[in-house]
């Protein structure tokens, strides 16, 4: 299935509602599609010392959180690195003076590194990706009464010889950030998601589904006592290794998680909710919400305008 245009994705939903099932089945669906995964940029940058890299890990090292700016610069360096994001100019920019790239101030805002020259130093101006939606999106009926409409941002001006286009080849699954409304706040500053999908299951079916989960830890392979139990039991269908279980698949430990989740994710939500991209899913499967969830996003994203 082709996309016609750019998807910009994020999936919310309780711990085992199935984000990572939906995640591979849509990218094998669509093509064009990409997993951004935060937590991986966040090791390959610490791995290979990257200036962000070796900040982060210092962070971390002293027991703190990551900063959220730090995390925003990670994925916007890595959707650049992909040439899927170009930093917006102002004209005077480009008509003489050099360019900027993004950093930290010490206030932890996003400021301009300045260059050589001793020209001041400016604000930078937000990223702007090689894929604009415009289009506005509405929340499901069953979470809103009426359509919530978002105003078409403004495009920027950009350098001459570059005409921004809604390019479905740049369209991705951001996943692992944001997980909060600060988080996706300081993302939309740079960044322009359009479709944040909540998946919705109850919350039985999901705690049956964790007490009955095992997993191949060396391949990440899942299996379920349930719905989709192993060839042999307790045994990996491909190697013939023993299956355990999570350590945070006990119940009491899913629970206190479900709790944090619900606490962090309502915000979030709400904040998506206000912005006119977001929209709601339910099923007590992931093959019950699967051909919900391609219904909407070729509505979305492979229909005509």
């Amino acid at each position: 299935m082709q996309l016609l245009r750019a998807a910009r994705v994020i999936l919310v939903g309780a711990p085992g509602v199935g984000k990572g099932t939906q995640t591979e089945r849509l990218l094998k669906r669509y093509p064009q599609l990409s997993a951004i995964n935060s937590g991986d940029i966040l090791r390959e940058n610490v791995r290979t010392k990257t200036p962000l890299g070796v900040k982060a890990e210092s962070t971390m090292n002293a027991g703190s959180l990551v900063p959220d700016d730090v995390m925003v610069k990670l994925i916007l360096s890595n959707l650049e690195s992909r040439g899927w994001l170009h930093s917006a100019f102002t004209e005077e920019e480009s008509s003489g003076s050099s360019s900027t790239l993004p950093s930290e101030d010490a206030t932890g805002s996003l400021e301009s590194i300045p260059n050589d020259s001793d020209a001041p130093t400016q604000k930078a101006e937000p990223y702007t990706l090689n894929a604009t939606s415009t289009d506005p999106i509405s929340l499901s009926a069953d979470r809103s009464p009426a359509s919530v409409q978002s105003a078409s941002p403004a495009i920027p001006w950009m350098p001459a010889g570059y005409n921004p286009q809604d390019n479905p080849d740049t369209s991705f699954i951001l996943d692992g950030f944001p997980r909060t409304a600060a988080q996706a706040s300081r993302l939309d500053e740079n960044l322009s998601i359009n479709l944040v999908v909540q998946l919705l299951t109850p919350t039985s079916t999901l705690l049956d589904r964790i007490c009955n989960r095992l997993v191949h830890a060396p391949s990440g392979r899942v299996y379920n006592t349930t719905f989709n139990p192993p060839k042999v039991e307790g045994k990996d269908d491909v190697t013939g290794e023993p299956l355990t279980r999570r350590k945070d698949d006990d119940p009491e430990t899913w629970k206190a998680r479900l709790r944090k989740f619900e606490d962090t994710s309502r915000p979030l939500l709400e904040h998506y909710g206000a912005k006119g991209c977001l929209w709601t899913v339910k099923g007590d499967s992931s093959d019950e919400i699967s051909p919900k969830l391609f219904r909407e996003f070729e509505r979305r994203f492979c229909q005509e305008a």
